[in-house]
């Protein structure tokens, strides 16, 4: 029976899932929940996954959620699967779960907090939160900092010294991708310092490639989408300034 992926595109765990399926040539269907239609609160997704969050996928009888142990699963689990993505050498793989492990409550916590407080709330309907955005950004910029410093130290291209990148690289770079929302400035002002992530990031992508870009394609069209609006909003406060008269104070 083919594996069932449960994703939304606009979900960095579940971009890295399908990422990996296409690039490893896993046989699977990919099944469609639109998180901006609140389907992952369906009943019928809930007995996928009771946490009602994607991904998830269905393997025969097999149910798991939580995409770093997807991502394990999947490397384990399916004959083909390079062995620089999930090691056999169990020293690599405990230090490939140092990663994961930190990912979550660190560089997840500052990307995905400070998007939403940017520039994502108001797609989706809700306030921006100021005091949110300002503690995101500096988590987000300290895990930024620890990735260059420590995961990316010394002459390797990938995590961990890697020559070849391996799940934590995926999962990783796919967060980070989520900061092509943000506009230009805050982009470069949040990325620009750090020249070894940008390259990491880089060639994360080229290893990846084409899928990569295929899967991708979402967050891309998202950006122009958004910035279109904030050039008509900025347009409409510009016209509303014009036609408003300038009444004498004397």
């Amino acid at each position: 029976m083919k594996l069932k992926v449960y994703a939304d595109r606009m979900s960095q765990p579940s971009r890295a899932i399908l990422i990996f399926c296409k690039v490893n040539g896993i046989d699977f269907e990919e099944i469609k929940v639109d998180l901006s239609k609140r389907q992952h609160l369906s009943p019928e997704f809930q007995a996928i996954n009771p946490l009602r969050k994607v991904p998830a996928i269905v393997d025969g009888r097999f149910k798991l959620f939580e995409s770093h142990a997807i991502l394990i699963y999947l490397a384990s689990a399916f004959p083909g699967v390079a062995d620089h993505w999930y090691p056999a050498d169990l020293s690599r793989r405990a230090r490939i779960h140092s990663v994961l492990d930190w990912h979550h409550q660190n560089l997840r916590r500052g990307a995905a907090a400070f998007v939403l407080n940017t520039v994502l709330g108001p797609a989706l309907g809700l306030p921006l939160n100021q005091q949110a955005a300002a503690e995101a950004e500096k988590i987000l910029i300290s895990s930024l900092t620890k990735i260059e410093n420590i995961w990316l130290k010394g002459d390797g291209k990938y995590l961990l010294g890697g020559l070849r990148p391996s799940i934590a690289d995926l999962s990783l770079v796919c967060e980070i991708m989520q900061l092509e929302l943000l506009n230009g400035k805050d982009r470069d002002r949040i990325l620009g310092p750090h020249k070894k992530v940008q390259q990491w990031i880089e060639s994360t992508r080229n290893a990846t490639r084409p899928h990569f870009d295929e899967v991708h394609k979402i967050l891309y069209r998202l950006k122009t989408k958004l910035s279109e609006q904030q050039s008509n909003q900025a347009d409409s406060v510009m016209e509303s300034r014009i036609r408003t008269p300038l009444t004498s104070k004397i």
